[in-house]
């Protein structure tokens, strides 16, 4: 079953800003169906020129790129409400791959009929626009991150991250939240070996801060975790949804 953009599960979440009766229908308009993927496929390759744009709906990914010599940097971790493809729908060919790191289930929109989409709706226009931006600053402060925190404040900071994006989406359950991502994935997103991160995790996880097992990373100082990481445990302002 097709979920339809009245009855979107995300339009509830206190991630997502309110959108109008009309800007509903318009979205509905826009998406021509869904696609569900299994954990490890690649959504989007790098080069490749994707005729659709996704919205992710449920499910978790990352975007990456691979130098020639293989070594690999993750750029961003996907949640649902992300938008995938904006990329490739400007610059006609991504600059990243796209992948799903566990079942993940996608909205589908025409690329080619973008521009028509935002013509028609200048709101829309300026919700894009939000999104890219929203991207950018993200990446600023990943890039800080990389060269200017130690590896326990980057770790911390990663870990504040993620939990705040799940905590309003409603993906955590008490102290808890799936974590289908591996420890590859951390830290290769924030420059570090994998044998650095692990000891990092494992300082955490002494100290009683957090705990990444299993699949699972539970939270136990979220404060504590926030000063070390220089960053704070406000949730994220409202975001449009695409």
């Amino acid at each position: 079953m097709v979920t339809r953009c009245d009855a979107c599960p995300l339009r509830g979440r206190s991630l997502f800003a309110d959108m109008s009766d009309e800007e509903v229908r318009q979205t509905q308009r826009f998406k021509v169906g869904e696609l569900t993927v299994e954990a490890g496929t690649p959504i989007l390759t790098e080069g490749a020129h994707s005729a659709q744009l996704f919205t992710v709906l449920s499910g978790v990914g990352l975007r990456h790129k691979v130098l020639q010599n293989g070594r690999r940097h993750v750029l961003t971790f996907l949640f649902p409400g992300d938008l995938i493809g904006l990329q490739g729908a400007v610059m006609g060919e991504m600059g990243h791959t796209v992948e799903a790191r566990s079942r993940m289930r996608l909205c589908v929109f025409d690329r080619q009929a973008l521009w028509n989409f935002f013509g028609n709706s200048p709101s829309r226009s300026y919700d894009l626009i939000w999104i890219a931006a929203t991207e950018e600053h993200f990446m600023g402060e990943a890039l800080v991150t990389v060269g200017q925190r130690t590896a326990e404040e980057s770790v911390a900071w990663a870990l504040v991250k993620l939990w705040k994006r799940a905590a309003t989406l409603e993906m955590t359950d008490g102290a808890a939240m799936p974590m289908p991502f591996k420890q590859q994935d951390l830290a290769d997103a924030l420059g570090l070996s994998l044998v650095h991160t692990n000891k990092t995790l494992a300082k955490f996880r002494e100290r009683q801060l957090a705990v990444w097992r299993d699949g699972r990373l539970q939270v136990n100082d979220l404060e504590t975790l926030a000063r070390i990481g220089m960053t704070d445990t406000a949730p994220p302002k409202p975001r449009p949804l695409l």
